[in-house]
C-alpha cells in the first residue's frame, strides 16, 4: 500500500500564504502523477492541482495564479504553495497519487488523510 504524509495546513487570515507537504511511501514501484485535492463542508471534492510526472502542473481556475505545485520526484513528494488565500479556499485538502506498487502492474489511484485549511478574519 500507499501512506501519505501530509502537513502543512493551518487556519489563517484572508490574504496569507500556506504551504502544503505530501510524502508518499511504501510499496511503490512508481509514481505516475501526484497532486491534491480538496473538500469544503456540503461540497464534493475537486481537483485543485495535478503534475503528471515529466509534464507540467494544472489548475482549478479557481486557484490559478495563486496556487503552485510542485513535485520532487526523487523524494515521492508534493509540494502545494497556496498564495492570497481566500475564504472560499476553506477545505480539507487531500493528497493524491497515482502509483503502481511493486506486487502489481496495475495502477491506482491512492488518497491521504487530509489536512484542515481554514481562510477567515
Amino acid at each position: 500500500q500507499v501512506q501519505f504524509e501530509e502537513s502543512g495546513g493551518g487556519s489563517v487570515q484572508p490574504g496569507d500564504s500556506l504551504r502544503l507537504s505530501c510524502v508518499a511511501s511504501g510499496n511503490i514501484f512508481s509514481i505516475y502523477g501526484m497532486g491534491w485535492y480538496r473538500q469544503a463542508p456540503g461540497k464534493q471534492r475537486e481537483l485543485v492541482a495535478w503534475m503528471d510526472t515529466g509534464d507540467n502542473p494544472r489548475y482549478a481556475e479557481s486557484v490559478k495564479g495563486r496556487f503552485s505545485l510542485s513535485r520532487d520526484i526523487a523524494k515521492n513528494s508534493a509540494y502545494l504553495q497556496m498564495n492570497s488565500l481566500k475564504p472560499e479556499d476553506t477545505a480539507v485538502y487531500y493528497c493524491n497519487a497515482e502509483a503502481r506498487l511493486r506486487t502489481t502492474p496495475r495502477r491506482d489511484y491512492y488518497w491521504g488523510q487530509g489536512t484542515q485549511v481554514t481562510v477567515s478574519s
